[in-house]
């Protein structure tokens, strides 16, 4: 009997290049829906079939004979200019992936969300969990997240219209930290520290979680989840100013030169005059006044529900720290010296 064959989108980006290793580790045939040839993974055994999320006939020809989905595909940008093609993506991708997967009754169906779309807030108090209240004051203003959000209610609409009665699960993991973030999107903040470009500690706090961790629980939810169920993914809940003790400690990089945290009105006032600044000087910052504001924000999530029913046993945080620095400075490859 042959293995089990699961459909990847999003296989070449960071949480899914480790989703790829994750699957074929547990025995599952991959396939990827990609838009170019990825000889890299077709090296690893990946039947790589070409096509977009956005074109619907693409997507029924990489569904066909599918027993499984792990949606993952999905842009990451803190860019407003990028709002309509996360939309487009988030929205009218996880339409045609999810939508067509319960059309065909494809068994189960994981679809990789963040944190983010509940686990946001202004209160350094709250540790959100799965059932929290839509927090749309905050959502309005990041359209990443935003996005995502639309996506989960197209995927529930798609999965119900479709009358299915295939295992759909939603994972909500938190930022992913570790290896292997060969665009430097989720990695950013890292990035920034080891080069001071941040120019003083953000008020907020914010959860992590490595991205190995996340694509083993997306194989583990696949296998065993529990249907109709959503599952926050977190493995430290930590301050910004901890945070940074933290890089300080594995990388011997100091602080922001502003060492203290400043109150969430000071920050993005700050960072908003400084844009301007380096607006009329030509210039631009690192950091922009949406970002500043993001970082004034609690992003704290409760992720006992997924220990409790996936047996999510993330790995000790310092660790994912550490090699997410060796990472970035390339120690062990040849990429990205900081």
């Amino acid at each position: 009997m042959s293995a089990r064959l699961a459909l990847l989108t999003g296989a070449t980006g960071y949480i899914g290049r480790h989703t790829v290793d994750a699957l074929l580790a547990a025995g599952w045939r991959v396939r990827a829906l990609c838009r170019g040839e990825e000889p890299e993974l077709t090296k690893k055994g990946v039947q790589v079939v070409r096509g977009d999320v956005l074109i619907k006939d693409s997507v029924a020809r990489a569904l066909e004979g599918v027993d499984a989905v792990i949606h993952g595909a999905g842009v990451v940008s803190r860019d407003t200019d990028d709002t309509a093609q996360m939309l487009r993506v988030h929205v009218v991708g996880t339409q045609h992936v999810v939508g067509l997967a319960a059309e065909q009754r494809v068994g189960r169906i994981v679809h990789l969300s963040t944190s983010g779309t509940v686990a946001v807030g202004d209160d350094p108090e709250l540790v959100y969990r799965e059932d929290d209240p839509v927090p749309f004051a905050h959502l309005v203003r990041f359209p990443y997240y935003l996005s995502k959000w639309l996506a989960e209610r197209a995927a529930d609409d798609a999965v119900r219209m479709a009358g299915s009665r295939a295992h759909f699960i939603t994972l909500n993991p938190s930022l992913a930290l570790g290896p292997g973030d060969l665009r430097g999107s989720s990695t950013l903040d890292v990035q920034r520290y080891l080069k001071r470009e941040i120019p003083m500690v953000p008020s907020g706090g914010f959860s992590f979680v490595d991205a190995r961790d996340v694509a083993h629980m997306a194989v583990t939810a696949l296998e065993s989840g529990k249907s109709g169920e959503r599952y926050l993914l977190g493995a430290l809940n930590c301050t910004w100013a901890d945070f940074f003790r933290r890089l300080h400690q594995v990388s011997g990089v100091a602080g922001p030169p502003v060492a203290i945290a400043m109150p969430k009105r000071v920050t993005t006032l700050g960072v908003a005059l400084l844009e301007r600044v380096a607006g009329v000087l030509g210039g631009t910052l690192p950091v922009t006044t949406l970002e500043a504001e993001m970082a004034s924000a609690y992003w704290y999530c409760d992720s006992r529900k997924a220990e409790r029913q996936l047996g999510f046993a993330p790995r000790d945080p310092m660790t994912t720290i550490l090699d997410t620095v060796k990472d970035i400075r390339g120690e062990g490859r040849r990429e990205r010296v900081v």
